[in-house]
């Protein structure tokens, strides 16, 4: 085990040093997220940055910052720039981005109670499933574990440092060249059902006008495919979750079901019966967002008592459905397509006939829910590789909740900083570019030549989920390359 682990107990959050140092990095994170999504239109992942940032700071000949040369203190201090960064960037600054080109800047504020109360509602619900059989640990989460194996090999040195090195020079080189080198080195980390999907996808997307003359994305193809694997990749969730139960019901005694049980738990820190309870509360707390974002956004007078139950609850089942997608895209590929699959709420909510304005808190809602679930993920899995790959349970879990209550205080610094900034940004016409897409989306209004093409589409998504099973989410991966804007994410061989 490594020397770092030889404290007593995991090092904790709220030591002086390590708070300052964390909320320093924290408001850091959160300015470079609205800066980049403001004018690239993407949100980096500063895990890395985070992690260079304590290795500097324990060269610092002082003892007080000699502790930093711990990778567990290194793993607190990139799990709060990583956080704030998207909690800032996509979590906050994309959902009030909505109502301002909406030309309702009075929604604003609701728009960022709602968002900010979904976004720690988003990565509670992480924090109670991460490690459990529905989105295990040992899972690839590929940022994650890339940031781990970049902090042990600052660590370690030699060998390992200087292939990180090499690593590190390719990346900048492709990264010059526009290509994304992201997707290249997820590659290498991935499971390889899930990965194939997902590349097919990129292909597919990067060349069906070139080849076959199709713009897939004007067709609402890659929208459809992921409708029709969501709603496959739900049921195949639920499947998991009720297993146990259906098995623990078969004729056994009580002994032998709890024997059961507890075997089939083992090799999890998280049981299947707290990720279920879980997901309920999420759903709940969700449901209760959706009711704070009504009446402070002053909607409910826009909409019949039926209409207006009808939108609080599809509102919360689609940011909960939102969550669970971008995180199983999360795990398996590195890439969430957060911005997709709000806009595919925002099209369903469109087609059931909800008002603009209505629609545009809708949008938010969903948008903020996602990016904190899938990025908190990838800093666990940077901790559970660090700490040893979970061989030490208590550890494990203890380190898990410090980086737990880490992002939580990122999240509020998040939301400070964008409380403070937002106007500056918007004075300048500096909103998420994903925002004019969802604006122009709702003032165009829904077809039903939309609805067609998104039915049609998603009958070989759920088939193709449906094949694939929850341990490799071929649907899920396939939609997700689909919908991936970036050029040259798939390079011809």
């Amino acid at each position: 085990m490594n020397h770092d682990q030889k404290e007593k107990g995991h090092p904790r959050i709220f030591e002086p040093v390590a708070f300052i140092l964390t909320s320093v990095t924290a408001v850091f994170g959160a300015i470079i997220g609205m800066q980049i999504i403001t004018t690239l239109g993407v949100t980096p992942n500063t895990s890395i940055i985070g992690a260079l940032i304590a290795m500097l700071i324990a060269r610092i000949p002082i003892t007080i910052f000699k502790k930093y040369k711990s990778i567990h203190r290194q793993n607190l201090v990139q799990t709060s720039i990583s956080s704030a960064t998207f909690g800032a960037a996509n979590s906050l600054l994309i959902p009030i981005g909505i109502p301002f080109l909406m030309g309702t800047p009075e929604l604003i504020v609701p728009m960022l109670i709602g968002a900010a109360l979904a976004m720690f509602v988003d990565a509670a619900v992480l924090y109670k499933l991460f490690d459990s059989k529905l989105f295990p640990a040992t899972g690839t989460w590929a940022p994650g574990a890339a940031t781990a194996e970049a902090i042990l090999a600052g660590d370690k040195g030699g060998k390992r440092a200087g292939l990180l090195g090499i690593g590190t020079g390719i990346g900048i080189l492709g990264a010059f060249l526009h290509i994304p080198m992201s997707a290249f080195g997820v590659a290498f980390i991935g499971n390889i059902w899930a990965l194939s999907m997902f590349g097919i996808g990129l292909l597919f997307r990067q060349y069906s006008i070139p080849f076959f003359g199709v713009d897939v994305s004007a067709l609402y193809i890659p929208h459809g495919i992921m409708i029709g694997a969501g709603i496959v990749a739900l049921v195949q969730v639920s499947m998991l979750i009720f297993d146990k139960e259906k098995r623990s019901a078969a004729p056994h005694t009580k002994e032998v079901a709890a024997t059961l049980e507890a075997a089939a738990d083992a090799e999890f820190t998280r049981p299947i019966k707290e990720a279920k309870k879980a997901l309920l509360l999420g759903f709940v707390a969700y449901l209760g967002v959706a009711i704070i974002i009504a009446l402070t956004g002053g909607i409910m007078t826009d909409m019949s008592p039926g209409m207006l139950i009808g939108f609080l609850f599809f509102a919360a089942f689609a940011a909960f459905v939102h969550e669970l997608i971008v995180g199983i895209a999360a795990m398996h590929s590195g890439w969430f397509p957060a911005f997709a699959v709000a806009f595919i709420t925002l099209l369903i909510g469109m087609m059931i006939g909800f008002p603009p304005l209505a629609l545009a808190l809708l949008a938010g809602f969903s948008a903020a829910t996602g990016p904190a679930f899938a990025d908190m993920g990838y800093d666990f899995k940077a901790g559970h590789i660090l700490r040893g790959n979970g061989k030490d349970r208590d550890y494990e879990k203890e380190g898990r909740k410090q980086q737990y209550i880490t992002a939580m205080i990122a999240f509020g610094i998040a939301l400070l900083t964008v409380l403070v900034t937002y106007k500056g940004y918007f004075a300048q016409n500096l909103v998420p570019p994903i925002d004019a897409v969802y604006v122009s989306t709702i003032k165009a209004g829904a077809s039903s030549e939309v609805a067609r093409q998104l039915l049609l589409w998603a009958i070989p998504g759920a088939i193709l989920q449906l094949i694939g099973g929850p341990s490799r989410q071929l649907g899920v991966l396939f939609a997700t390359g689909l919908l991936i804007l970036t050029p040259y994410a798939a390079l011809p061989c």
